[in-house]
């Protein structure tokens, strides 16, 4: 399934998310499965994912960057947070 992650706009139904692709050949693998539901939105800053509830909370789900761009694709540091 296609999600838009601008911030914006909502998930249209219940998701099961494990990593997130980019289109530019980077993904956010998320450290555990994470549900979406409906009316959840998304987007990246730069520490990773951000996901803004429909009730209004706002987390940043534990997980860390990567490349999909080929065989032995190289790993992206992860931002160190606490």
């Amino acid at each position: 399934m296609r999600l838009t992650a601008d911030g914006a706009t909502p998930t249209s139904r219940l998701v099961l998310v494990k990593d997130l692709e980019t289109d530019d050949g980077h993904a956010f693998e998320l450290a555990r499965p994470l549900f979406l539901a409906a009316g959840d939105r998304i987007s990246f800053d730069r520490a990773g994912l951000v996901v803004l509830r429909a009730d209004g909370q706002r987390s940043s789900p534990a997980g860390s960057w990567s490349t999909r761009c080929g065989p032995g694709a190289r790993r992206l540091q992860r931002d160190p947070r606490p």
